[in-house]
């Protein structure tokens, strides 16, 4: 038998690299290469490709190709005019439980002003009613109000989370399919209900996938109904929440705070330094930034490599894949 060719171009997945090969044994060689002109010279004669992206151009260089692996959830990155007959497309998922503690993490630190106290007290300054009666006491999650733009692996899991610390809910999803009563949600609804969720909640976590329908959907209006005590948290793609209207909304004090794991630019090779955004938000101090990483721990690449080794096997023995995307 013929072994399976095949490139990975996430490097979340390398330091699992003996893992995956011992799934596979004999049957795989992997190559890892790490840039543009790499890759294309590696996927020649591939039978597969594991990695976020996908285009045209990767494709005209794989006539070989059979399988488009997305090391992930999100399929955003895939060309899918790039997808000619008989080049599948498949993803993988569990980042919920990561992504649900990045959520409750990132909802506590900004509801109770934890990182604005770290950098005070770095200082010198106790930013604590204690020694300041003018600070207001800072509200927990008790009580808070969760709406969950997006309710699918990522959503679900987040809310179970939020609704363990005695937070309430309301959930929007495109298909509005969602039986609030069976999760607990006060109620659930479709796209049409969006402005009423922003505006009934303290905290807005956004996961919802990038698509056509979502790509700036959470605008200046979905803001400002937030509010100036509200938060917004991003998990999803950045382009579900309009730059823009972001930046000055949270300058401009229209929104309380946010935290952003998802972003507009991101490196063009690995290790490059980028700004994620045009807007200066590393300027603000009621935002919280980080790299893409709230599904980023080693339990979810674990499984995830289990979902890949299966479909590898699979097309390796001709048998059905698992998670095709349409």
């Amino acid at each position: 038998m013929d072994s399976l060719i095949v490139v990975i171009t996430d490097g979340n997945l390398l330091p699992l690299a003996d893992i995956l090969q011992q799934r596979l044994g004999d049957s795989a060689e992997l190559r890892w290469p790490t840039d543009r002109a790499e890759t294309l010279a590696a996927i020649a004669d591939a039978d597969a490709i594991v990695g976020g992206a996908f285009d045209t151009e990767l494709a005209a260089a794989a006539p070989r190709l059979r399988l488009v692996q997305v090391s992930g959830a999100g399929t955003n990155g895939v060309d899918r005019a790039a997808l000619r007959p008989g080049i599948a497309l498949a993803n993988t998922y569990h980042h919920q439980d990561a992504m649900a503690e990045y959520a409750v993490w990132a909802a506590i630190d900004l509801r109770r002003g934890l990182s604005g106290a770290d950098r005070q007290l770095r200082a010198g300054r106790w930013a604590s009613p204690a020694q300041d009666p003018a600070l207001p006491l800072p509200v927990g999650l008790a009580g808070a109000r969760i709406g969950l733009y997006g309710f699918g692996h990522v959503g679900e899991r987040a809310w179970r989370a939020f609704a363990s610390f005695g937070s309430t809910g309301a959930a929007v999803t495109g298909r509005g399919a969602v039986r609030a009563a069976e999760h607990g949600l006060e109620w659930a609804g479709g796209v049409d209900q969006l402005g009423r969720l922003c505006e009934e909640s303290d905290i807005l976590l956004v996961s919802a996938p990038l698509t056509a329908e979502t790509t700036g959907a959470i605008g200046p209006a979905e803001l400002a109904a937030l509010g100036p005590d509200g938060i917004m948290i991003n998990v999803a793609r950045g382009p579900v929440v309009q730059e823009t209207a972001l930046y000055e909304a949270l300058r401009d004090g229209r929104l309380g705070a946010a935290a952003i794991d998802v972003w507009y630019h991101y490196p063009p090779t690995v290790g490059a330094t980028t700004m994620p955004a045009d807007a200066p938000f590393n300027e603000l101090h009621n935002v919280l930034l980080t790299p893409h990483i709230s599904g980023v721990v080693r339990a979810t690449f674990e499984a995830r490599i289990g979902d890949i080794a299966t479909n590898l096997l699979a097309l390796r023995d001709g048998a059905p894949l698992i998670n095709l995307t349409e």
